[in-house]
């Protein structure tokens, strides 16, 4: 990481942080109150509009690209340990890397998705529930409990393809 990049990433972490503190927004409100009621001292001129104008539009410009990298950093490290929990797990691997497709590619597989959820809190009501939130592991099979998946999953050896490596 360049010097450049690592400075920008600690500063917009710390600006972000900062910025985000109720203090700040509090100190916000109190400055634009500050301003309307000084309108009148200065007779509510052209100059005074313009510094309330000014001021914003250059501290939204800049929150814009601190606060987009910020995010940006979040979604990937979200994205990588949601990713490393499916390679990890009995999850579906095809899920793995999917914010990478396109949009219609996506829109099917969210379709794919809600057709199962659909499937799923069905299956949830014919067992008497009546629209109460899922089971845990309502989607494992009936057999198959919670404590006996834990069993067989610690049983089962690492398959070779699950290295820090792959």
């Amino acid at each position: 990481m360049s010097g450049f990049t690592a400075f920008f990433t600690k500063f917009s972490t710390a600006v972000s942080k900062w910025t985000g503190r109720p203090i700040v927004f509090a100190t916000c409100c109190v400055l634009v109150v500050l301003w309307g009621l000084s309108g009148p001292m200065f007779g509510f001129s052209d100059t005074w509009q313009l510094v309330i104008n000014t001021s914003t539009t250059i501290i939204t410009f800049l929150m814009v690209f601190l606060i987009q990298n910020t995010q940006n950093r979040d979604s990937n490290a979200l994205h990588a340990k949601l990713d490393e929990l499916i390679r990890v797990s009995e999850g579906e691997n095809g899920f793995i890397g999917i914010e990478n497709l396109t949009d219609k590619e996506l829109e099917a597989i969210l379709a794919e998705c809600d057709k199962n959820a659909t499937e799923l809190r069905l299956v949830t009501k014919k067992q008497g529930r009546n629209g109460d939130l899922p089971a845990l592991h309502a989607s494992k099979k009936p057999s198959e409990t919670p404590a006996k998946a834990t069993t067989a999953k610690a049983a089962r050896p690492k398959a070779a393809g699950k290295s820090k490596a792959a």
